[in-house]
């Protein structure tokens, strides 16, 4: 069996394979004998049917269909065990099958072509000596005044209040309604104030509504109508939305509220001591939960910093990176990716098999493939420079890591992982933390300001769109802030191989 070998785009390597006469003769009388010893026709016995009785009740072209397709796969896995190829996927037919149909005469050579996916070559032009710029976070001390503060107005007495009218700090309780401005007077009727053009506001509407007297969070202007209003008193408050409101239909819109204040209440706010401490936290002392809240912030501080270090290595040697990705490799990516989509939907009590409809898989698996390349040219750049520079990881951490990863789930959990996917997962993160810290090593690290490197991030364009009330007062829980991942938000991204 003659091949010839042609590199293809995408890191494919395109094989032309010339079968030899004996077995293209060979491959169609075995599909002949096969169905000689099968097929029943009637006046001959099973295993007797003449030659060309046989070819003429099954077809000619269909038997050499049959015999192609099986001759097409094993000249292929022969070829590239012969050529020594390291494939990454089956081969797949390049020619026109029904043109070798036509084409082919048992007895005679057969020429065909088939394309295989290959591990990429690799080049990566520099990945010491560079100069990268981080984004710096700094503990700023306000922030945990402001928790402190926060814990003083969640303990707060509310006194209720009827002898004075609302004033910013009050929390107050109100009925609300939101409708559109009223238009003006229709041409050629006189007397006519447009009342009919006056239509609600969807989602501009509550009943009993409690509402701390802040200018934070609300359309400029709502919480100020408010304030100077009387117990019990009712108003027609003129407002506009803004132009960067979230729901996109009443960005810019005139707006008239009607506003009821049903209950003024007065905050009474409790001192800022060791009994507060006590009450809101398992301290005994303000200067225990200030200890801790400052040590828990600098190390969150900290850790974004690693995690924006991390981050910006990574992208530095991408960067540099030149490499053609195997179409087989990304859609393995994305197959990876969409198996921990549906795992986090059911663990979220979701029924998948509902939820995610043929079309939307579709679509997920298109939205998914620029992460997907991402994702593998990090973990090519990871393990180029792990090779040249011989970054190994011993198998006692990797076993360490999994048994940490292990314990953070129940029994019940457990069973769901293969574990030798996961001590793969786990050994390319681990040897990516030590690449990153080896190229850190050998580069220089400029700290940079927070915010000098990216722009603020978009509204999520779904979540923008959603309905929303007037406003939504927000809370904050005092509790260990989130921990910055150095790495990976998701977990260890797949290795490759």
């Amino acid at each position: 069996m003659k091949v010839t070998q042609e590199k293809r785009p995408n890191s494919q390597m395109g094989l032309e394979i010339e079968i030899t006469p004996e077995r293209s003769k060979q491959a169609y009388e075995q599909v002949l004998a096969d169905y000689r010893g099968k097929v029943n026709i009637p006046g001959f016995r099973k295993g007797k049917v003449p030659r060309q009785v046989l070819i003429q009740r099954l077809g000619s072209q269909n038997l050499k269909a049959v015999a192609l397709e099986k001759l097409i796969e094993e000249a292929a896995s022969e070829a590239i065990a012969q050529e020594k190829i390291e494939a990454l996927d089956k081969p797949q037919l390049v020619s026109e099958f029904e043109a070798l149909v036509s084409e082919y005469k048992p007895g005679q050579p057969l020429t065909f072509d088939v394309a295989v996916d290959i591990p990429p070559e690799i080049k990566i032009e520099q990945y010491s000596g560079l100069t990268i710029k981080v984004e710096e976070v700094k503990y700023d001390p306000a922030t945990v005044d402001g928790i402190l503060e926060e814990q003083r107005h969640k303990q707060a007495t509310l006194i209720p209040v009827e002898e004075r009218p609302a004033q910013m700090g009050d929390i107050t309780v109100i009925d609300f309604a939101g409708r559109m401005a009223k238009t003006s007077s229709s041409e050629g009727e006189e007397g006519e104030e447009g009342e009919e053009g006056e239509t609600e506001i969807p989602g501009a509407k509550a009943d009993e509504f409690e509402l701390e007297l802040k200018t934070e969070g609300f359309i400029p202007g709502f919480v100020e109508g408010i304030v100077g209003m009387q117990l019990g008193e009712t108003k027609e408050v003129p407002l506009q939305f803004p132009e960067d409101y979230p729901q996109k239909d009443l960005r810019g819109i005139q707006a008239v509220f009607s506003i009821t204040l049903k209950e003024i209440k007065e905050q009474e706010l409790p001192e800022l001591d060791d009994e507060l401490a006590a009450e809101v936290s398992e301290f005994e002392t303000l200067a225990e939960l200030r200890a801790d809240l400052e040590s828990k912030y600098t190390d969150r501080a900290e850790g974004q910093t690693a995690a924006n270090k991390s981050q910006a290595l990574m992208e530095a040697l991408v960067e540099q990176l030149e490499v053609e990705i195997p179409a087989s490799r990304i859609s393995s990516e994305i197959d990876e990716m969409m198996t921990q989509t549906a795992y986090d939907l059911a663990k979220q009590g979701v029924d998948v098999q509902k939820m995610l409809t043929k079309e939307m898989v579709a679509s997920m698996r298109q939205n998914s493939q620029p992460e997907a390349i991402a994702r593998i040219k990090r973990n090519l750049a990871v393990k180029e420079i792990a090779k040249r520079e011989s970054i190994e990881v011993s198998p006692e951490a990797i076993e360490a890591k999994m048994t940490e990863i292990l314990d953070r789930y129940s029994n019940q959990e457990k069973e769901i992982f293969d574990e030798a996917k996961l001590r793969e997962a786990v050994g390319i993160d681990l040897v990516r933390e030590k690449v990153l810290g080896w190229v850190e090593e050998h580069s220089t690290i400029e700290l940079v300001p927070e915010g000098t490197l990216q722009p603020p991030a978009a509204p999520n364009s779904q979540e923008a769109d959603r309905p929303r009330t007037v406003g939504v007062r927000e809370e904050t829980a005092l509790a260990d802030p989130a921990p910055a991942e150095e790495i990976s938000q998701t977990g260890p991204e797949a290795p490759i191989e």
